[in-house]
């Protein structure tokens, strides 16, 4: 049975047996739990010959997983202008070798105010972001670059900075992190079904009702404090409400992946999948 969200994990799941381990054990152990998605966590550097490329695409689409990559955390849209080349080899890199594994979604943190204004921060970001859209269609690489919304408010990453990346470049995409924009402000803000609605309108309104079937969301429990995220959480220790943002996204038709960022990777993430199931009724179906 398929369903309008696919659930997967950010990295392998936990219990990923040793043999054979890795990437390719992680896609097969998470189709047989249940999970229909992964998304690979290069977020330390890009470090993956083509040949394994190949055999993690071979795996997914054994195992009808849906893949994509976290590109490395070192990525910063705003970053000086001397260190920019550097930076954006991350982004190309995690692009041009998660293509080759068959990944369809490239998700990166964009980066850092460094206390200016958001909206000077982005005159720089967004001429930096199209450059590297241009550079991999050159290549005929069609994945999607989606900047992640961030944690905290000293971070480049609010909802407005995503969609107006997203706005103004074909190709671009944003993840939304729900955990992260319950944490952002650090006053516990986005927890009840009227926010999170409100969110995915704007998100609607700003990218068009279709963007709203391909989502890529993240979602964990959240501790947060006066200046944003903290740590993630397993889901019962979490104030986030889980209940209103599955209705919220039942109720504007959301379709797309949710990946777990918590503790407990696929624990949560079938909890995910069975809460959703509950909301959107989509297992007493045949769909």
């Amino acid at each position: 049975m398929s369903f309008s969200l696919r659930f997967g994990t950010v990295g392998s799941p936990k219990a990923t047996p040793p043999n054979p381990g890795g990437t390719v054990g992680g896609i097969k152990y998470a189709a047989s739990i249940g999970l229909d998605a992964l998304e690979l966590a290069w977020v330390q550097g890009v470090r993956v010959s083509e040949a394994t490329c190949m055999a993690i695409k071979q795996a997914a689409v054994e195992n009808g997983i849906a893949l994509s990559v976290h590109a490395p955390y070192y990525i910063n849209l705003n970053g000086d202008e001397e260190k920019w080349p550097r930076l954006r080899k991350y982004l190309i890199d995690a692009a041009h070798f998660g293509y080759l594994a068959g990944a369809t979604d490239i998700i990166f943190h964009p980066g850092t105010y460094f206390g200016r204004p958001p909206e000077d921060v982005l005159k720089v970001a967004i001429p930096r972001l199209q450059g590297c859209i241009e550079e991999l269609r050159k290549d005929n690489n069609p994945v999607i670059l989606r900047p992640e919304i961030s944690g905290k408010a000293a971070m480049l990453g609010s909802l407005s900075d995503v969609l107006e990346m997203a706005k103004t470049i074909p190709g671009v995409i944003p993840c939304i992190d729900f955990a992260h924009l319950h944490a952002r402000l650090g006053d516990g803000a986005m927890n009840t079904y009227e926010e999170w609605t409100q969110a995915l309108d704007l998100y609607s309104n700003s990218l068009g009702k279709k963007a709203l079937h391909n989502m890529h969301i993240h979602l964990s429990g959240i501790n947060y404090g006066p200046k944003g995220e903290m740590n993630h959480l397993i889901m019962e220790e979490a104030d986030l409400d889980f209940g209103n943002l599955f209705r919220a996204l039942k109720d504007v038709g959301a379709k797309g992946r949710i990946m777990c960022e918590s503790p407990v990777l696929e624990v949560d993430a079938l909890k995910f999948k069975h809460m959703w199931i509950e909301v959107s009724g989509e297992g007493n179906s045949s769909k």
